[in-house]
């Protein structure tokens, strides 16, 4: 005969995780029972937006870091397959369209401050630090008729400014 544990509180696992946001002071909304968008601020990727959404069984954890690539896709995999070795309670997929993503299951026993704080910060540091490479590699075409294009208007070209080795390469 099998015991089962009652399943945890869905209600005080989510006023652990408000709790945990609050303490961070991040800005997000409730979407439902069980249901958070995040907003996560950053310094490449101005913002990436979170979902943290309570299951019976696990914490699901998703944010969009990037449309779809518009070149150099095998690079652009081979980046991200390799970048998910080193990446802790999540990883990168993509989705029907070719997004990328970041997405993530927790254990329900795991929701607690140091684990959220563990997720959230991973989920920053990969769709904040990794933005600009797959910028790079999936958008390269795309940045410098950018550039090309402001620079002959006079526009500016300090949110491109990351990229200046792209068009200096050039010539």
């Amino acid at each position: 005969m099998s015991t089962r544990e009652s399943s945890p509180d869905l209600d005080e696992l989510e006023k652990v995780l408000v709790a945990a946001l609050d303490e961070r002071e991040l800005t997000y909304l409730r979407r439902g029972p069980g249901r958070l968008f995040v907003t996560l601020p950053g310094t490449k990727k101005l913002a990436t937006h979170c979902w943290l959404v309570l299951t019976p069984h696990a914490l699901l954890v998703e944010a969009f870091v990037c449309r779809h690539a518009d070149e150099n896709l095998e690079e652009v995999y081979r980046f991200l397959l390799t970048r998910n070795a080193r990446l802790y309670g999540v990883h990168y997929t993509i989705d029907r369209a070719g997004d990328i993503h970041l997405v993530g299951r927790v254990p329900l026993v795991a929701v607690v401050d140091e684990e959220i704080d563990k997720i959230l910060g991973q989920v920053l540091e990969a769709a904040d630090g990794d933005f600009n490479t797959l910028l790079e590699l999936g958008f390269a075409t795309s940045i410098r008729r950018e550039w090309a294009w402001r620079e002959s208007r006079g526009e500016s070209l300090a949110n491109l400014s990351a990229f200046a080795h792209l068009v200096e390469d050039d010539r």
